[in-house]
């Protein structure tokens, strides 16, 4: 790998009047992104779990987040009382308390505000066709040609300002052309305010983002730090670099959070950014609330069959199948039980699904009682509905759901992951040649372009060095110790050579040259060398042991 570049003065890299914004592309003038900005999600969140309404005892004393890490708490988020104390983000605890002796704290939990985030992104989809999460506490809306429903984009503006209010939540707001110029403004923007902003499809973008700060291209730390170091703090001095000096400085870094010329094409509109919208989905469910608390096992099974045919119609109206089903029971004292299942085929077969239940429900633990039982299905797939046969015997929905009903049946007992096939995989190399997969998955890749020699009926998952003790002058093992037993080969075939992948291996791999032995007890291995002497890639060539023979 190489090293990092040596950092250029300013006068190197040629300074130069600012040049004009390229051309959007086309269509991207008439493009409308929303970008909000939940500046406080963690805390906002915590506040409305404990019920306490903005500014009634959320600021009063200092409070932080924390998250437990390898050297001792850490902060991740703290209140205004906590950052006028001098508690950071990223900050260890035991460092804030130094500054603030009376910071309280409680757990962060970035899981929680993902999802909370999630559930917003879906919520603010009020304000246009799709939207798009920015972790850890941002959203991107699509406001395209909807702006006239809400009198303007100003009035587009005010009515996420009010409807975010009245949630509780610290929001700031600016529309632009691009995500990257929306993202901005709304970060560092101090038009209307500090509110929010609007860029016009004619405004001079370049110019107008000129005076925010590098940190509004969404770049890492390291890269800022290096700009920063350069002297580069805002965006107009980006544009006063020549482009071919910014080119070999950030050449060799390919993501777009370390590359300036990426995240600035973008913020213009020069290349486009991929987003991925956030789809909702309601997965089926089905429920019965009991009107008296349940204890036997009959009457469970009674239940989950009757939830069963519930769902079994649900499915069949949507024209789906279950692959993933959670079982969930409530108990009179509040403690959620929850059972899941796991099918190799997406079925609806209500008897099959039923029976799988059966054995999960073996251990369960009534306490005094059941008053709640939920049947959903977590995952989904398309199953189309097909004329029933009426000399079939085996169970399910269709050809083939037979063997996949015995499949969930040994899943169910033996647990997921004992239950594989290995499948061939597009590679000359032994130890890539297969892998394992579902029993029901459909094989990826297909091998008949290959033609393969004969494999051992055992492989080891990694080849083990052995010291061959006599070596003939044609290079082949007379003697070899593996596994501290000595080993006299009697018959050997081969070699058979395989170069190593080029696409894929470095430059000093070797190539390989593969023989079938015989030992003097009538054992059989399949032993390589690695590598032949004098091909410039290494010392001396090791022998290896891949694969026994039945």
């Amino acid at each position: 790998m190489p090293g990092p570049l040596p950092l250029l003065p300013l006068k190197a890299m040629g300074r130069e009047p600012p040049a004009p914004p390229h051309a959007p592309p086309p269509g991207a003038a008439s493009r409308r992104i929303l970008a909000i900005w939940c500046a406080r999600l963690a805390i906002d969140r915590w506040r409305l779990s404990e019920g306490l309404a903005m500014g009634e005892g959320a600021d009063a004393a200092p409070l932080a987040l924390i998250t437990e890490t390898a050297h001792g708490p850490r902060i991740a988020a703290a209140n205004d009382a906590g950052l006028e104390a001098g508690a950071q983000p990223g900050m260890m605890l035991a460092d804030a308390r130094t500054l603030c002796p009376q910071l309280a704290v409680a757990p962060s939990d970035p899981a929680g505000d993902l999802a909370f985030l999630e559930k917003l992104a879906l919520w603010a989809q009020r304000w246009g066709p799709w939207s798009a999460l920015d972790p850890p506490d941002g959203l991107i809306v699509d406001v395209t040609g909807v702006a006239h429903l809400f009198g303007g984009e100003e009035g587009l503006l005010a009515d996420a300002r009010a409807a975010f209010a009245r949630r509780a939540l610290a929001s700031r707001f600016a529309i632009a052309p691009t995500a990257g110029a929306a993202w901005a403004l709304a970060h560092h923007g101090r038009a209307g305010g500090g509110q929010s902003a609007i860029l016009r499809a004619e405004d001079d973008a370049a110019a107008r983002l000129g005076a925010l700060p590098v940190a509004a291209l969404r770049l890492d730390d390291d890269t800022l730090t290096v700009l920063r170091r350069l002297g580069l703090k805002r965006l107009g001095d980006l544009h006063g670099v020549k482009r071919e000096a910014l080119v070999r400085r950030f050449r060799n870094r390919r993501s777009a959070a370390a590359n300036p010329l990426i995240r600035l094409d973008q913020l213009l509109g020069r290349v486009p950014e991929p987003l991925l919208p956030v789809i909702a989905t309601h997965a089926p469910l089905a429920q019965r609330r009991l009107m008296e608390p349940i204890r036997h096992r009959t009457l469970l099974d009674r239940v989950v069959a009757d939830l069963a045919e519930d769902m079994a119609r649900q499915l069949e109206g949507r024209g789906l199948g279950a692959r993933r089903l959670e079982l969930g029971m409530w108990r009179v004292d509040g403690e959620v039980v929850v059972r899941r299942v796991e099918m190799a085929a997406p079925s609806r077969a209500a008897a099959h699904i039923a029976s799988l239940f059966d054995r999960r429900l073996e251990d369960v633990d009534a306490g005094f009682g059941f008053e709640m039982v939920r049947l959903r299905a977590a995952w989904t797939e398309p199953l189309a509905l097909v004329q029933a046969d009426i000399e079939q015997d085996g169970e399910g929905d269709g050809p083939g759901t037979s063997l996949a009903a015995c499949i969930d049946r040994l899943v169910v007992r033996l647990g997921m992951e004992a239950v594989r096939r290995p499948v061939s995989r597009a590679s000359h190399m032994p130890e890539r040649a297969q892998r394992w997969q579902g029993p029901l998955e459909p094989e990826k890749t297909s091998l008949e372009e290959f033609d393969f020699h004969h494999r051992p009926l055992k492989m080891l998952d990694r080849p083990e060095h052995i010291a061959v003790i006599y070596e003939s002058p044609d290079g082949l093992p007379r003697k070899f110790r593996w596994r501290g037993t000595v080993h006299e080969v009697l018959r050997v075939e081969g070699p058979e050579r395989i170069a190593p992948e080029w696409w894929r291996e470095r430059g000093s791999a070797r190539l390989r040259d593969y023989y079938r032995i015989e030992d003097g007890e009538g054992r059989r291995y399949w032993i390589y060398r690695s590598g032949i002497a004098g091909d410039g890639r290494g010392g001396t060539p090791d022998w290896f042991l891949q694969g026994l023979f039945g």
